[in-house]
């Protein structure tokens, strides 16, 4: 393990006693079950200063996939996938939760990110919504994980939403801030409203020659706005965001960033591979695994109200409003609550 792949800071299984009762309290807080649209308790923010111990490394279908780990190898595995542009520190202080509760968490960076790289560099830099979820899929097939409980926000929350629509027996429940974020090519060419359009600025600037250089050129200060506009009340500091800025030093993550958000658009092309997968996403298929959907109350992302999304969820399915200035990185900044909803689903 060379030391690009270690990290520096404190040791992940430092936590592990603390968060023996952390479990304790988030079963106490959340332990009765929330209908469509309740409100939990507040919820206080982690202070934590934890790490992943190190890196680990996988090859999974067109890429070398780094990973975090945690918990028993043979425990019920939980797959845990973060968002743009953020990485798997997100999850740092929900992996030991789980880990201590008997699961087997596995944290990938996704395609563009930290140690992830292409095997080949002939692969296009496709940030495409299924090429994503196809990555995951291979990565479950490399770790010789047959079904997991699959969670995630952001980019994380819509690749695990496909992996459930179109893999379901690979998925045995299903956590998703923001909930329903399967989209397609025609859907996002019709315009919004003036005001929903505003808060995709981002993307629109992403569709310029000039929005790739920018990135390109500013690709830490662009995320650290992200962070705090989509977050606003939640009080990083510097050590928190440098720790995840780092994976956004990769090769591909500026390529795999601009091609994803074009694509929405319809303004880059994917690749015939995927086409299959996106004519049936294009149907906005059902969502049939066991699910709850999370939403924080200072979510300052363009996230839809739940009523509009509950029906595409099929199977035994809750929703949760998580207060307390919780924003957009929902794991990181009410990591107890996140857990507690994948240890909540598992029961399903």
């Amino acid at each position: 393990m060379t030391n690009e792949f270690k990290l520096r800071r404190r040791r992940f299984f430092g936590v592990a006693a603390m968060t023996v009762a952390a479990v304790e309290l988030g079963a106490t807080s959340l332990a009765n079950a929330q209908s469509a649209g309740a409100s939990s308790p507040a919820v206080a923010r982690a202070e934590s200063n934890a790490s992943f111990e190190a890196l680990k490394q996988i090859d999974a279908g067109v890429l070398n996939i780094g990973y975090a780990e945690a918990g028993p190898a043979d425990g019920p595995a939980v797959l845990l996938l973060h968002g743009w542009p953020y990485d798997i520190y997100s999850f740092v202080d929900v992996a030991p939760i789980l880990a201590s509760a008997g699961y087997r968490v596995v944290i990938p960076y996704l395609r563009g990110y930290g140690t992830t790289r292409f095997l080949s560099g002939e692969t296009p830099r496709n940030g495409q919504q299924s090429a994503l979820a196809a990555d995951m899929v291979a990565f479950l097939d490399a770790l010789g994980i047959h079904k997991a409980i699959v969670a995630g926000y952001d980019w994380g929350a819509r690749t695990t939403d496909i992996m459930a629509a179109l893999w379901p027996e690979r998925c045995k429940a299903l956590v998703s801030v923001s909930g329903y974020l399967i989209g397609s090519q025609e859907v996002n060419r019709k315009p919004l409203a003036p005001m929903a359009e505003l808060s995709w600025w981002y993307q629109f600037y992403f569709a310029t020659e000039r929005g790739r250089l920018g990135y390109a050129a500013n690709t830490r200060d662009f995320a650290r706005l992200i962070w705090q506009t989509a977050s606003p009340a939640w009080k990083f500091d510097d050590e928190i965001f440098d720790r995840s800025a780092v994976a956004f030093d990769n090769p591909d993550h500026v390529d795999i960033t601009i091609h994803n958000y074009r694509w929405r658009l319809g303004i880059a092309e994917g690749e015939a591979r995927y086409d299959a997968y996106e004519k049936q996403l294009a149907m906005a298929p059902l969502i049939t695994v066991p699910t709850i959907t999370m939403e924080g109350d200072a979510n300052g992302a363009p996230h839809a109200d739940p009523s509009t999304y509950a029906g595409k969820f099929s199977g035994r399915y809750e929703h949760r409003n998580i207060t307390g200035g919780i924003g957009h990185n929902l794991p990181q900044e009410a990591p107890r609550a996140f857990a507690q909803a994948v240890l909540d689903v598992a029961r399903f």
